[in-house]
């Protein structure tokens, strides 16, 4: 009886034991979690927030949207559209809420239903237009994996650098998928 009664109390403190790690482990990550979103998502959020509001109000967004937009017929007009969307300074300032895109995106597609535009370059005007996603996003994202300050210093220029590298590229493969769709 000794033995059966031994084992039983050993059974309930390993999984008394198993359960207080458990609720621990969650419990610590749950607050590490509502450290990382008070000191670094709430605060992107504020600035995205802000610079949305900025753009819509002054208008900026819609005098750079209707100036490219006409660029938006060819291959070569795509590809400055995508370089101009790239532009190291420029595209995380675009990026947040994809004012511009949107606004583009649009008025595209409405050339494109009017006729004005041909079908293909839906696919291509889409990737010019997005060069600039997730160069927002990226000091973001260094903070939340607490990147080293000298790793964010090489780390955004050269993502910004390289999205505006390939943005031209993402338009010549946009070019080349819609071949034949229309």
């Amino acid at each position: 009886m000794e033995v059966k009664s031994n084992f039983i109390t050993s059974l309930i403190e390993k999984f008394g034991s198993g359960a207080g790690k458990f609720t621990a482990t969650f419990f610590q990550s749950g607050r590490e979690t509502m450290d990382i979103i008070i000191g670094t998502v709430l605060p992107f959020m504020f600035f995205v927030s802000a610079l949305i509001g900025i753009i819509i109000k002054s208008g900026i967004g819609d005098i750079i949207a209707r100036t490219l937009s006409p660029l938006a017929s060819n291959l070569g007009g795509l590809i400055i559209i995508s370089l101009i969307c790239g532009i190291p300074i420029l595209s995380p300032l675009l990026g947040p809420g994809a004012v511009i895109a949107q606004v583009i995106g649009v008025l595209v597609g409405t050339e494109i239903a009017l006729g004005h535009i041909p079908p293909q370059m839906a696919l291509p005007a889409l990737f010019a237009i997005n060069t600039q996603v997730g160069c927002d996003f990226i000091p973001v994202a260094m903070g939340l994996e607490e990147a080293k300050p000298e790793t964010i210093e090489v780390a955004v220029p050269a993502i910004l650098i390289g999205r505006f590298c390939t943005g031209p590229i993402a338009v010549l493969i946009g070019i080349l998928f819609s071949l034949g769709l229309y």
